[in-house]
């Protein structure tokens, strides 16, 4: 399943390690705070845990939003690569 990881968070280590744990589960960086790619529910619950253990009581955002075949398949894109 595609998975959508976007989030929003003031401190600089956490931001960091969160963006950490997104690679290292194989996700693709499409903007600074935003990934996308695959991983099973169960890979998705563990970095949610990771995550939110990570944030602990400070400041911030972190959703991951599954995304249909259907929905992926009909994405506009739009990139200009250097």
């Amino acid at each position: 399943m595609t998975w959508l990881v976007v989030y929003d968070i003031e401190d600089d280590r956490v931001r960091t390690k969160v963006a950490d744990y997104c690679l290292d589960k194989g996700l693709e960086r499409i903007q600074y705070s935003c990934f996308l790619g695959e991983m099973s529910r169960t890979l998705a619950r563990e970095l949610a845990s990771k995550c939110k253990r990570k944030l602990g009581d400070k400041p911030g955002k972190i959703r991951l939003v599954p995304v249909c075949e259907k929905d992926l398949a009909s994405q506009v894109r739009i990139e200009n690569v250097p």
